[in-house]
Parts: structure tokens; sequence; C-alpha cells
């Protein structure tokens, strides 16, 4: 019943389009075959990938480096996603281009859930100046994206109740790795003094991150990099790194370093000299196959990079 209400809650809060989890009708067609699954981002295909080990088929939209804010569908993606048994994607309007495509695909019937339908809506991050909007960045706390995980299990049981048990044992299993996940980034961010614990980035993707953490998070675009920086952007962040000798920024695998690099020419103009720290992913994953490609590893590299960085090698 609580997912039901955080349901509601967020379709009229946030527009997302999809209908609760109890109402999810089963399917009699896939007793002899996989589900397929349709998802955008490689963080939901890699969660879905987890709690479906063994049962689903997942095809993901969006590969690694790939913008959701600016993703705009092709005519391959729709004929996936109208293959697909359920789709999965993130909400809170992350793949903003795809809106409309998810309405119209809720309207004919296909069963479209955002991940983010099992979080409390007290947990988002309201967006200052934009009312009933929130950050969609929800993955960069872990505490959170385990509510986006119990939530695709359930979405998944009703869908195919005959393997209810095996998505309940895997979300039990991956829960448990996300538990070592959280404990992993406390003990390794608790080497970085609280007074570094400044995060400069490409865009503003890291304020979940930052408030589960201890950080500070200045990013040069805003929520969403449909909205480009202007040169007044980068001087004004350049002022501050320069003003507070922030020893590192970060460049971002999904967003080109060009604006980045501006800034850091604009502190050392200033007379401080201000280190690019690493390459982060904020909105995709790594490559395919790599520690990177997937949600832990990906968190991991994260936060090894911003250590490495903000305090020094790593012990």
């Amino acid at each position: 019943m609580w997912l039901r209400h955080t349901w509601i809650a967020l379709t009229l809060g946030v527009g997302l389009t999809a209908c609760a989890p109890s109402s999810v009708a089963s399917s009699p067609n896939l007793a002899s075959r996989p589900v397929r699954v349709a998802t955008t981002t490689g963080m939901v295909a890699d969660v879905v990938k987890n709690i479906g080990a063994g049962r689903v088929e997942v095809v993901s939209l969006m590969g690694p480096g790939v913008d959701p804010h600016l993703y705009k569908p092709s005519s391959g993606d729709v004929l996936k996603l109208d293959r697909a048994d359920v789709i999965f994607y993130n909400g809170l309007h992350l793949e903003g281009r795809m809106a409309e495509l998810f309405e119209k695909m809720t309207r004919a019937g296909k069963p479209a859930f955002a991940v983010t339908g099992g979080i409390d809506p007290t947990q988002l991050r309201a967006l200052a100046g934009s009312p009933g909007h929130y950050d969609p960045h929800v993955w960069f706390d872990v505490r959170l994206w385990q509510d986006a995980a119990r939530f695709v299990a359930q979405v998944l049981s009703d869908l195919d109740p005959a393997s209810r048990e095996l998505y309940e044992h895997n979300a039990e299993l991956y829960l448990e790795q996300l538990d070592e996940l959280q404990a992993y980034a406390e003990q390794r961010i608790a080497l970085i003094p609280p007074e570094s614990r400044v995060l400069i980035t490409s865009h503003d993707a890291f304020g979940y991150f930052g408030r589960r953490y201890g950080f500070e998070v200045r990013g040069l675009q805003g929520v969403s990099t449909a909205a480009e920086a202007g040169a007044r952007d980068v001087q004004e962040l350049a002022a501050l790194i320069a003003d507070r000798k922030i020893k590192a920024i970060f460049v971002e695998s999904s967003v080109p370093p060009d604006a980045i690099e501006a800034v850091q020419a604009a502190v050392r103009a200033r007379g401080w000299d201000v280190v690019i720290g690493g390459e982060l992913f904020s909105d995709a994953l790594g490559a395919d196959g790599t520690l990177e490609g997937t949600y832990i590893g990906m968190f991991k590299h994260n936060v090894d990079t911003i250590v490495g960085a903000l305090r020094g090698p790593n012990p």
C-alpha cells in the first residue's frame, strides 16, 4: 500500500506517466519464454538485470556516454519499447525528450514504470524555482536506489507471479550488495577532511551524493544539461574555486569536457592552479564488460576518484 500511495503522489506531483504497481496484470504468455524488459539508462538497466537475473532479457536504449537529458528516441527505440513486456525508466523528467512517447505507450496499454516511483517523495530534492519538480539523479544516494530496486522487484513479481520467489531472492542479494556499497562509500569518504568536501562538476548531478556524504556540490550547468552555461557562469565558479583554493574539479563521462576546462583556465588566470581530478560517471555507466559498466562499479569508481583528488592518492 505504501508503494501505491507513493506512486500516486509522484504521478500528481511530477507528472510521471504510468499505472500503479498493484494494477500490473500478469501475462499468461511468459511461461515459456523470458520476460522482455526495455529500459532507458544504464543505471535502470543494471538494477533490472540484478533483480531479474535468470528470468529477464533487458534491452537498454542509452549506452555509455549518452546524456539522457538530451536523448531523442529513434524509430528503432520505439520498436524496442513496443516489443517489451514492460518498460522501466528513471522518471522525474530525466528522460525529458521521451515523456510524450511514454505517455502514448501507456495510453496504448503498455506497462511503463519510473523506478523513482518506489521512492518516498519527501526524500526527493526539490528544484529551486521549479515547484513540483525534483532532481532526478536519485541513484547517487544508495539508500534511495535500494527503494528503486524494491520497486522493480514488486513490478516484476506482479507481472510474472510464477517467478516471484526468484525476484524476491535476487532483490535480497542485491540489497545486501548495496548495503556493502554504502559502507564502502562512507569509509572511503571519511578520509576527506570535512572542509575539503567541495565537489565541482560539469552539471548539477551530484546533489543526492552531497546530501548523503556531506559535500557542498556545485555544478557549472544546472540539473539538466539542456541549459548551457555562459561566460558569467564560468567566471563566477572560477572565482569561488580561486577564493577558496579548491584542489580539484571533475569532468563527466556524458558531458563534453570543454566547459570544465574553461573553468580551469579561468581559475589559473586568477592565480590558483586547480587540477581536473578525473572523470566521473554521472548520467551514464561505463562500457559494457567493465567494472564501471555496473551501478556498483560506477559508484565505487566515482568515490575513489573523488577521494583520490580531494584527499590524495589511495592508501
